[in-house]
C-alpha cells in the first residue's frame, strides 16, 4: 500500500430498513431508546418450528421507492437493499448522471440471497412441474442481484460486486468499497448489507444448527448478548447502506459529512465451519489489522459495535478477542450489541451496524445492549447495559464475524 496515494474516504449518506424502523432516523431513535424489534413471526405460519420469533421489518412497502412492476420482480432482500440505497443517495444529495455515473459503484453483501423465491419456486416445481417455474426465478434469487438492481435503480455504472461472507458480508462490502475509493477506482460507492432469510427453510436450518433462541414466550427478552442466560440468536431482516465518497469529491460539492472511514481488517479462523477459533484469535487479528490500517492505537478507540450475537460461543469469544486486541484498554472502551434490539440480520447486520457506528460518532451517543440483566462472568467488559450513553465518540469500530471463519472489523472516526 505504498505505491499509491491513499485517498481519504468519508460517509455522506445513510439508509436503513430495519426491524425497529424503516428510515435511519427511526432506526437510530429506536436504538437509543432501547426499542425491541423482535416478536412472533407473521411472515408465515411458524407453528411447526421450535423457534417462532424473529426481528421482522414492519410496515415496509417497496413501492414507496420502486415502481410496482419492478418491485414484483425482486426478492425481499433486494427490495430492502434498493430501498435503503435510494435513501442513502437521497440523504447524500448525490446526483448520479452521465457526467459521473462511471465513477459511482455499488457493493452490497448478503449471506443467503433470495431464499424466499427459491422456496416458493421449489413448491411450484414439485406441485405444478418445471414448466411453471418463473423466468425470473434465477435473477430474483442470486445474491449479486441486490447490487445489480441497485445500480439499475440509481444509474451507478462504476465498480459493482457482492460480498457473500455469511454474517460478515455487509462489513466486507463496506470495507471493499472503502478500498476502491481509497485507491482511486471510484469517487463514490453505495455499500452495505441486506438479508431477508426469515422464511420456513431459513428458520429450520438455523434451528437445526442449534443456533436460535427458543424463548418464544418472551420475544422482547430473547436476544440477550453477553448475558449468562442467553440461549441463541434471533433472526432478523433488513438492510443498511452507506454512501462512501472520496473526500475531495465530497467537499467540492458541499456534501455533509457524517464521519470518515479509516481502517479495514479481515482474517479467517481456518478452524471450523460454524464455531469461532478458541480465544478469538482470528477476530482479534481482524481488529489489530484494522487499527494498524487506520494508524491508531487501542487507547484512541471510544466505542465498539460488537458482533454480539447472543450465542454461547460468540459472546465469550468476542470478549476474549477484544481483550487480546486492545490489551489493558479493553476494560475502558464502551461496547454494545445492537443486535439485542434488531436481532441478527446475518449478511445485513454489518450494514445496519456500520450505520449505527457512524451515527454514534456523529451524535456522541452510544446505543445500549438491552436485556443484559445478568452479565456472563466471561463477558466482563463495559457493554452499556439497558440505557444509551452520551459520551464523546472520536473513533469507533464495528465487528462482524461469519460462518466459515470470516472476521471483519471496520474503523470510523470523526471528520476533522
Amino acid at each position: 500500500m505504498t505505491n499509491f496515494e491513499r485517498k481519504r474516504v468519508v460517509v455522506t449518506g445513510l439508509g436503513a430498513i430495519t426491524p425497529i424502523g424503516n428510515t435511519v432516523d427511526e432506526y437510530w431513535q429506536g436504538l437509543l431508546s432501547g426499542r425491541n424489534g423482535i416478536g412472533p413471526i407473521t411472515l408465515f405460519d411458524p407453528s411447526r418450528h421450535a423457534c417462532r420469533i424473529a426481528g421482522e421489518v414492519k410496515g415496509f412497502d417497496p413501492c414507496d421507492y420502486i415502481e410496482r412492476k419492478e418491485a414484483k420482480r425482486m426478492d425481499r432482500f433486494a427490495q430492502f437493499a434498493v430501498s435503503a440505497s435510494l435513501q442513502a443517495v437521497q440523504d447524500a444529495q448525490l446526483t448520479i448522471d452521465d457526467l459521473n455515473a462511471e465513477q459511482v459503484g455499488v457493493i452490497i453483501g448478503t449471506g443467503i440471497g433470495g431464499l424466499k423465491v427459491l422456496e416458493d419456486q421449489q413448491e411450484i416445481y414439485l406441485n405444478r412441474g418445471p414448466d411453471r417455474c418463473s423466468p425470473f426465478m434465477i435473477p430474483m434469487m442470486i445474491a449479486n442481484m441486490a447490487a445489480g438492481l441497485t445500480a439499475i435503480q440509481t444509474g451507478a455504472k462504476g465498480p459493482n460486486s457482492c460480498a457473500v461472507t455469511a454474517c460478515a458480508a455487509g462489513s466486507n462490502a463496506v470495507g471493499d468499497a472503502f478500498r476502491l475509493i481509497q485507491r482511486g477506482f471510484a469517487k463514490a460507492m453505495i455499500c452495505g448489507g441486506t438479508e431477508a432469510a426469515v422464511t420456513p427453510l431459513g428458520l429450520a436450518g438455523f434451528a437445526a444448527a442449534r443456533a436460535l433462541s427458543k424463548r418464544n414466550d418472551q420475544p422482547d427478552k430473547a436476544c440477550r448478548p453477553f448475558d449468562r442466560d442467553r440461549d441463541g440468536f434471533v433472526m432478523g431482516e433488513g438492510a443498511g447502506i452507506l454512501l462512501l465518497e472520496e473526500l475531495e469529491h465530497a467537499l467540492n460539492r458541499g456534501a455533509k459529512i457524517y464521519g470518515e472511514i479509516i481502517g479495514y481488517g479481515m482474517t479467517c479462523d481456518a478452524y471450523h465451519m460454524t464455531s469461532p477459533s478458541p480465544g478469538g484469535t482470528g477476530a482479534a487479528r481482524a481488529m489489530e489489522l484494522a487499527m494498524k490500517d487506520a494508524g491508531i492505537t487501542p487507547d484512541l478507540v471510544s466505542y465498539i459495535n460488537a458482533h454480539g450475537t447472543s450465542t454461547q460461543a460468540n459472546d465469550s469469544t468476542e470478549t476474549a478477542a477484544i481483550k487480546k486486541a486492545l490489551g489493558d484498554y479493553a476494560k475502558k472502551v464502551a461496547i454494545s450489541s445492537t443486535k439485542s434490539m434488531t436481532g441478527h440480520l446475518l449478511g445485513g447486520s454489518g450494514g445496519i451496524e456500520a450505520v449505527a457506528t457512524v451515527k454514534a460518532i456523529a451524535s456522541d451517543i452510544v446505543p445500549p445492549t438491552i436485556n443484559l440483566d445478568n452479565p456472563d462472568p466471561e463477558c466482563d467488559l463495559d457493554y452499556i447495559p439497558h440505557v444509551s450513553r452520551s459520551q464523546t465518540v472520536t473513533v469507533a469500530m464495528s465487528n462482524s464475524f461469519g460462518f466459515g471463519g470470516h472476521n471483519v472489523t471496520l474503523v470510523f472516526q470523526k471528520f476533522t
